[in-house]
């Protein structure tokens, strides 16, 4: 299957000081291929968050390069790296980040008519999604009216509302109670599965990284492990 994200020799640094440059990554090299469910761990300061970004064309790194679908990406404008992001990526944050005054068709709608979307049918692909994930009997509430899992539900739903290539997620359960967490996940790596995307998840959570595909470390910015 076709790679739709590849990382090569990716390093990034910020400055420290005066004169000093803190290494946040050094020489990452990876891919995910479409379709995979790769699981992202490391401690607190390794660079997952930096590597996301990276990855989801939010920042650029100081070197390397980024490859989204075949296509080099890492120095485009940011205009084009915004169009990029909206028609390839989707993100799941470990805050669900809905907005509050629209219900939940409605917040899986938005991303979908802020791109074009004709609106019939960006409503026809919010009621499939948020069927995927098990709330078409919650479509018409509001975040303040659902649950801390349904509301996550929903934003796994708006992150694939414009039929991304590449799903990347920041610890998309770690706001959840043990069992909420293992209800949503289960639902995420079905929608994902049944959606063939690839996917990029950032977990602290050993039991759920053995439930992807494949696992890549990062120690001190460094891919040790995959």
């Amino acid at each position: 299957m076709p790679d739709v994200l590849e990382l090569q020799h990716v390093h990034h640094s910020y400055p420290e000081g005066d004169t000093g440059r803190l290494h946040i990554l050094s020489d990452v090299s990876f891919t995910v291929m479409a379709g995979e469910i790769v699981a992202l761990m490391g401690r607190s300061g390794s660079g997952k968050s930096t590597l996301l970004h990276m990855a989801g064309l939010l920042d650029k790194p100081e070197g390397g390069n980024i490859l989204l679908d075949g296509q080099a990406v890492a120095a485009q404008d940011d205009d084009t790296r915004t169009a990029l992001r909206q028609r390839y990526i989707g993100f799941v944050y470990q805050f669900h980040h809905l907005l509050p005054e629209f219900s939940a068709l409605e917040n899986v709608m938005l991303p979908q008519i802020a791109a074009g979307v004709a609106k019939n049918e960006a409503k026809e692909r919010a009621e499939y999604l948020l069927g995927l994930v098990q709330l078409e009997k919650r479509v018409k509430h509001r975040p303040s009216q659902m649950s801390g899992g349904e509301q996550q539900r929903v934003a796994i739903a708006r992150a694939l509302s414009n039929k991304p290539k590449l799903l990347l997620a920041d610890e998309p359960t770690g706001n959840l109670d043990p069992e909420t967490s293992d209800i949503v996940f289960d639902v995420f790596m079905n929608t994902i599965r049944k959606e063939g995307v690839g996917a990029l998840i950032a977990t602290h959570n050993p039991e759920l990284s053995r439930r992807m595909d494949r696992l890549l470390k990062l120690e001190h910015g460094r891919v040790v492990q995959s």
